[in-house]
């Protein structure tokens, strides 16, 4: 990813605005530094809540046996697949 930087415009109520500027300021680092920050710590937890799944042992048991049983795929279906492999998906 390069190393450039757009600009990024946000209305916040007063009393929010007011705050992170305080906390910027008590962290001895500008505004855009603060919140350039939250963002980097908090985005990536948050995009991996929506990519990552948790199953129980059990559950997993029940996934893979139900993989197993699944008939066979058809060549358009595996062909779409590859597609999207290769677009990145």
């Amino acid at each position: 990813m390069a190393n450039t930087t757009e600009r990024l415009e946000a209305r916040i109520p007063a009393d929010l605005k007011l705050l992170a500027e305080r906390a910027a300021l008590s962290s001895g680092i500008t505004l855009t530094d603060y919140l350039v920050e939250l963002i980097r710590r908090d985005a990536p937890k948050r995009l991996s809540t929506q990519n990552d799944i948790a199953l129980s042992n059990e559950q997993f048991d029940q996934f893979m046996a139900a993989c197993e049983a699944a008939p066979p795929l058809s060549p358009k279906l595996l062909e779409t697949a590859r597609k999207l492999d290769s677009e990145g998906f």
